[in-house]
């Protein structure tokens, strides 16, 4: 275990919800077609609880959940906003090359993930960055639909919309 000290800070709650409000589309990099990892369940909320665009990439699969997979964020029809990524630490400068090398405005890493060389690499390239985070759980909390199981619970309630994407 680890025992590196994190110096870099996590974004505050308002700077995580501006980002998820100035986000239209995201792709997963790692995505999977396996039920049972993180990446699918994160893509199946995404799918059905949100109005991103949201695009796979995994260059071993070719379609996950009715939709096509893309073998690299290069090969997507459209320059994403967000890169959201379940990837291996060593496999992060990559995905950090590719994101800059496609445009996106967003590097997000997901629950349990952090590399804070490839953070200040991100953020000296001009990208919002979000690490050790999880996409689905930051926009149902935001959306009001985060139980402390985390799930939604159905509960309507009287607050006001965040203007998340719905």
């Amino acid at each position: 275990m680890s025992t590196t000290a994190r110096t870099w800070e996590v974004p505050s709650a308002q700077q995580r919800l501006a980002i998820l409000r100035r986000t239209r589309s995201i792709a997963i990099v790692g995505a999977s077609t396996n039920p049972a990892r993180a990446s699918y369940f994160v893509s199946t909320y995404l799918l059905s609880s949100s109005d991103y665009q949201v695009y796979f990439v995994n260059p071993r699969a070719s379609e996950i959940l009715g939709q096509p997979v893309y073998p690299s964020l290069a090969e997507l029809p459209e320059v994403p906003d967000m890169v959201d990524v379940f990837r291996r630490h060593d496999d992060l400068p990559g995905v950090l090359e590719e994101t800059i090398a496609v445009g996106a405005k967003t590097l997000w890493l997901q629950l349990g993930s952090w590399h804070e060389e490839v953070a200040r690499d991100a953020e000296a390239a001009g990208l919002d960055v979000v690490m050790d985070r999880c996409v689905k759980v930051e926009h149902a909390r935001f959306d009001g639909g985060l139980h402390l199981a985390g799930f939604d619970t159905g509960v309507i309630s009287s607050r006001r919309d965040s203007g998340v994407s719905r």
